[in-house]
């Protein structure tokens, strides 16, 4: 079922990150509750129920640290005030900005609203926020900036824990941007020292990542963030995230950006993940009405895949802002569902309608995706190109992975990829050897390498490597494809001379006949190995999603597939529709088609012969086209969502 993590109604929740519209970071200090009273007003009307929060770190906690000579320090004040000795006091907090925060709450569950609170604030937009008295030092491992932080967040959550509208903690906005740590250790020990000090407070409800640009290795880890919080996040914009700003924002690739990277973060973590910052960055990107479409089908996306909900980015435009960041970062102003005057915009209307149509649909939560594959992450490599390369291919060929990393255990799957392998590492070999075991008891793995190395070569792909040398240029595989010949460009660092002792051989370089593409088997199992790193190139060339008739890429994920996307109760041949099926019981299941083109497309539905196709709970019913097959219209960045029953 769908990952329930907050206590809500909804099946699937939609909310905004706010500031107020009248003063954007500088809310709290400009405070203005009718304005918030307002906003909040016009959100919850549009159909919005969560909001993300910012008590800014300067405002809450205003300490300076006064000096004596020679710059001793001399302690901690309020401007020229000593601190109160109450608890306030002692943590340095404002108990005028603490009673600003309460009116918000009531203003908020007033009009519905449940409430994510990011606790440090300290990087906004392109902004450092820091209290005076922290201003020059390390944020995240200077231990006196650490003592303050964690004074801070005790304290505020000890004086609002008893809010019923709060229904998690958040680390704060993107807290890996306030400043540069030395090693993944110190990221570890910034994140388990506020971490301990909010669930010491309150232990009741989730703790939320807050953080972006995680990765399997390097100093911000998904896998940290996932031991030292409850809920992971992203923050998936197609305008800054790498690769995603190759094609339009109303096609395959930035629809499935958020799904995708969420699932990534989640999987590789281990613990629920959803995307917490969402949008477009605004009319410099796309009109209103390509933003609605985006919103639409991204939003469809992440619900047919099993995320709990989505955060857009913002509220509202901050377009007539004087203050900083506002006044130097342009793109900043104008990314809200509204704008300052109230004006709800298209994608707002959108969101708010889907919200309602999922709530509506008879079967409550939707029943886990059916997925075939496992797609293992391999250290040496681009993994975040990898993973949307491999993710992205799958979805055009018809079929569903989730994401490991190589250094888990190799979890059960009838199909392994295994893409891109980089370096000369190869695979841990305890996993290498668990991963060797389910192929022997049967299962397939899809090998690819960039210029990876892999034990046990020979025996597994029934190949003989002859010779290696870099290659000067980029080469062109051809092989068989569903619907024909199949001829795609690739680039590859080095070109690797293969022999065929006991493999078949799928494709060959166009140029001179070298093995590209090949089956063996192994034990009870298959192996299939592709010569050339077809997700990055998938990934890095731009037009290669939104154009798979020109760029096929998708034909190696759909050869390789065959017999696991047989036992699916449908099939749709087509590469800008994607399909989850979702079993409701042993007689019922659920499909969701969703067109990733900014046209409108008929696609062929293929039922196999023990399922009937029984209602169409959104979008129109199919039309029959005889031997169980129907055609299915689908509008622009589109779904539609069926009911099969088994005869």
């Amino acid at each position: 079922m769908q990952q329930k993590l907050f206590p809500l109604s909804s099946p699937f929740f939609i909310g905004t990150n706010y500031w107020a519209s009248h003063a954007g970071t500088a809310m709290w200090s400009d405070w203005r509750p009718e304005v918030v009273e307002q906003d909040l007003q016009r959100l919850s009307e549009a159909g919005l129920e969560v909001l993300r929060v910012f008590p800014l770190w300067p405002d809450f906690q205003p300490i300076d640290q006064l000096y004596g000579g020679s710059g001793q320090p001399m302690g901690y004040r309020h401007g020229e005030q000593r601190l109160s000795d109450d608890a306030a006091g002692r943590a340095g907090v404002s108990t005028l900005m603490m009673g600003r925060f309460a009116e918000f709450l009531a203003i908020a569950s007033k009009h519905g609203f449940k409430v994510i609170v990011g606790l440090i604030t300290g990087w906004m937009s392109g902004r450092l926020f820091v209290p005076n008295a922290l201003k020059g030092k390390s944020i995240l491992t200077d231990p006196d900036a650490i003592r303050w932080q964690i004074r801070f967040v005790k304290y505020f959550i000890s004086q609002t824990r008893s809010e019923e509208s709060i229904i998690a903690w958040d680390l704060g906005n993107e807290c890996n941007c306030m400043g540069e740590v030395a090693s993944r250790e110190e990221a570890w020990m910034w994140t388990s020292s506020i971490s301990n000090a909010i669930k010491s407070t309150d232990s009741t409800r989730p703790l939320i990542s807050g953080m972006h640009s995680l990765t399997p290795t390097g100093k911000w880890t998904m896998q940290d963030q996932g031991e030292l919080t409850d809920i992971l996040t992203t923050h998936p914009y197609p305008f800054w995230t790498p690769y995603l700003d190759y094609d339009p924002i109303n096609t395959v690739r930035p629809i499935l950006h958020a799904t995708a990277e969420s699932l990534f973060y989640g999987q590789i973590g281990e613990k629920p993940c959803f995307a917490e910052e969402q949008g477009t960055m605004g009319p410099m990107v796309c009109s209103e009405q390509v933003a609605a479409a985006f919103g639409r089908a991204s939003m469809l996306t992440q619900w047919a895949h099993g995320l709990p909900g989505l955060l857009w980015w913002c509220a509202n435009d901050q377009t007539k802002l004087m203050t900083a960041p506002y006044d130097w970062v342009a793109c900043e102003g104008e990314l809200g569902l509204m704008t300052e005057e109230g004006r709800v915009k298209p994608v707002l209307q959108e969101l708010g309608r889907l919200k309602r149509m999922i709530a509506e649909l008879p079967f409550g939560e939707l029943p886990e995706r059916t997925v075939e594959a496992v797609c293992i992450l391999n250290s040496g490599q681009d993994h975040w190109a990898a993973a949307l390369g491999s993710f992205l291919l799958a979805k055009q060929a018809g079929f569903d992975l989730n994401f490991q990393f190589e250094d888990q255990p190799i979890r059960d799957s009838e199909l392994y990829l295994l893409p891109c392998v980089s370096g000369v590492n190869g695979v841990p070999k305890q996993r290498w050897e668990e991963l060797l075991h389910k192929v022997r008891e049967g299962a397939a793995l899809y090998i690819s390498v960039e210029d990876g190395y892999l034990l046990n070569f020979v025996e597994l792909t029934g190949l003989t490597v002859e010779n290696r040398s870099r290659r000067a240029k980029e080469t062109e595989v051809s092989f068989e494809g569903a619907v024909g010949e199949v001829r795609i460009p690739l680039a590859s660092p080095f070109r690797l001379e293969y022999r065929a002792d006991q493999a078949e051989v799928l494709g060959r370089e166009t140029a001179d006949g070298n093995v590209a593409f090949s089956k063996a088997s192994y034990g009870k199992g298959t192996v299939y190995f592709f010569s050339l790193p077809v997700e990055l190139e998938m990934t890095r060339r731009a037009e290669t999603a939104y154009r798979p008739d020109e760029i096929p890429y998708w034909s190696v994920y759909e050869l390789i597939s065959r017999e696991q996307r047989s036992k699916r109760a449908t099939a749709a041949l087509d590469p800008f529709v994607g399909v989850t099926e979702h079993k409701m019981g042993e007689h019922t299941i659920v499909a969701v088609l969703i067109n990733y083109s900014p046209d409108a497309r008929t696609t062929e539905l293929t039922v196999r012969e023990d399922w009937t196709l029984e209602k169409a709970y959104y979008g129109a019913f199919p039309e029959s086209a005889g031997s169980g097959t129907y055609k299915v219209a689908l509008p622009p960045n589109e779904a539609i969502v069926l009911e099969l029953g088994r005869q």
